[in-house]
């Protein structure tokens, strides 16, 4: 076991209760758990917006305090960016700690309470708690500000040169597979040299 496993039981031990949100686009499920696995609450939906986390915090508020437990650590997978607006407002919150989970990790776990690979967001806020439980997480960097428009600016464009590159290389193997004398003719395929040249001839005329 890693430290900074160690170090994570250590933060699981302090807290009192483990949440685990199984996130969608419009309703979202949760989970309540104690660090040793006992179901506290069944899994209950709350809408993706504002009201819907003030009624996910409201819950797991009563829940700490018929208990009479004072923290929480909630986790939730960080799909796509439908997470993003629920864990920034949960971060905000002092008594409450927000992680996330890997993907691969909850659908590899599902089987393991009753020997069944089937989805089921009641199913998968649990195994998300479970995984937490086991230390099984890490915490996001949410930016804000202007670092979080030039963080997702930095990833779209990373991702448009991606599959730009993608797209060159299937031309270029597409057309050695047809026209292999092609390159005989022009050495560089996607090169613009020539249209620029005969553009400044005629300027040049």
């Amino acid at each position: 076991m890693t430290k900074s496993q160690n170090l994570k039981f250590d933060a699981i031990e302090n807290t009192d209760a483990i949440v685990g949100i199984d996130i969608a686009k419009n309703v979202h499920w949760a989970g309540i758990i104690l660090p040793n696995g006992k179901e506290i609450k069944k899994s209950f939906s709350f809408n993706n917006n504002k009201i819907g986390f003030k009624s996910l915090v409201e819950t797991v508020k009563n829940v700490l305090t018929m208990l009479n437990f004072k923290k929480v650590i909630i986790g939730m997978e960080p799909t796509g960016h439908y997470w993003k607006c629920c864990a920034r407002y949960l971060k905000k919150i002092e008594w409450i700690k927000v992680v996330t989970v890997n993907p691969y990790h909850v659908k590899n776990s599902k089987e393991f309470d009753d020997n069944c690979q089937t989805k089921s967001d009641k199913k998968d806020c649990m195994t998300i708690a479970r995984l937490i439980k086991d230390a099984r997480y890490f915490e996001p960097y949410l930016p804000e500000g202007i670092w979080t428009e030039l963080r997702n600016l930095s990833n779209t464009r990373a991702e448009i040169v991606r599959k730009q590159n993608a797209v060159k290389n299937r031309l270029v193997a597409t057309m050695d597979e047809y026209f292999p004398e092609y390159t005989k003719v022009f050495k560089q395929i996607l090169s613009r040299r020539r249209k620029r040249r005969r553009k400044r001839r005629r300027k040049r005329c």
